[in-house]
């Protein structure tokens, strides 16, 4: 497996990657393709990973900017993140969050933040309960990782491209 930038060939293999990897979940409303798009279209889709086996695309994350209390300040969110079904569990996800922040790490990113499962995003190093809000979500899901500088804490919202897109229908 390989892990490079998005090309321009595999934006509809993203779209349908990420569709069929989130379509059982009972947390998603089935816009992580369109918050992707809508990323990408807006100029805010600041790292899109993808992971390959051969010609294949097996995997795929996003990384944007988000705002703690109205300020960027080199904070960016994780997410979607998403791996075919039939290689879950294999690691892939883990190699591209690693290498995603990695990257993170090399363009001076103050940290990042995701909204997901705490037991499984501890593993690289996020906290829950950390001084982020977002909306009215319950904080175990709001989860932080500085990377240098000063931590952040306060009202979490990410780039409006990406909040009009997550509560599109």
């Amino acid at each position: 497996m390989i892990i490079c930038d998005e090309r321009p060939t595999d934006t509809a293999l993203i779209r349908a990657l990420t569709a069929l990897a989130f379509k059982p979940m009972p947390f998603s409303n089935g816009t992580e393709p369109a918050i992707i798009d809508a990323l990408r279209a807006s100029g805010d889709l600041t790292l899109s990973l993808v992971a390959l086996e051969g010609d294949d695309l097996v995997g795929q994350i996003t990384f944007s900017p988000v705002y703690i209390d109205s300020e960027h300040d080199d904070w960016f969110g994780l997410g979607p993140v998403a791996v075919t079904p039939e290689k879950q569990n294999q690691g892939i996800g883990s190699a591209l969050i690693k290498e995603g922040l990695n990257r993170l790490e090399t363009k001076h990113a103050r940290g990042c933040v995701l909204i997901g499962n705490p037991e499984y995003y501890a593993r690289f190093g996020f906290k829950n309960h950390c001084g982020l809000t977002y909306g009215e979500l319950d904080t175990s899901f709001i989860q932080k990782l500085p990377l240098r500088g000063p931590d952040k804490s306060g009202k979490l919202i990410y780039c409006q491209s990406f909040e009009k897109a997550a509560v599109a229908s």
